[in-house]
């Protein structure tokens, strides 16, 4: 029972571990985007909600998918959460994207104050899991 126990400890260390990762890297992604300084007309090709239900209490989450042509005529197909209510499909928008990762391009207006204050109190938030998590384990008597 006591592995059981230390099994389940290591996957939810790994759920915050990766967590923190991919927060980390989209904060990065959306980063090179905005400082590249290289901007596209992009068409919203799909728009849709989705719900996720925490503790009975539903949280949309507004994805949208965007079609654009790069500088050097790529076409780029994207995905982003998060986006306006309002965005239409067909709707033409201004996406901003990194020359080397085109398909990692934000259409949201740069915020980096913002975005960087965002990831800090969510690092702290998963930092602080991790650290009672690491408590509760150490504490908590195996049977």
């Amino acid at each position: 029972m006591g592995a059981f126990f230390d099994i389940c400890m290591l996957v939810l260390l790994g759920f915050l571990v990766a967590s923190a990762v991919g927060l980390v890297r989209r904060t990065r992604q959306r980063r090179a985007a905005w400082e590249s300084g290289l901007t596209a007309q992009a068409r919203v090709v799909r728009a849709w909600v989705t719900t996720q239900f925490v503790d009975n209490v539903a949280r949309r989450v507004q994805w949208h998918e965007y079609d654009y042509t790069t500088q050097d005529g790529r076409a780029v197909r994207f995905k982003e959460a998060g986006g306006p209510v309002d965005r239409a499909e067909g709707e033409l928008v201004l996406v901003h994207y990194a020359a080397h990762e085109p398909d990692r391009a934000t259409a949201g207006e740069p915020q980096v104050g913002k975005d960087a204050a965002s990831t800090a109190v969510w690092l702290v938030g998963l930092a602080v899991a991790a650290v009672i998590l690491i408590y509760l384990w150490t504490t908590l008597p195996r049977f």
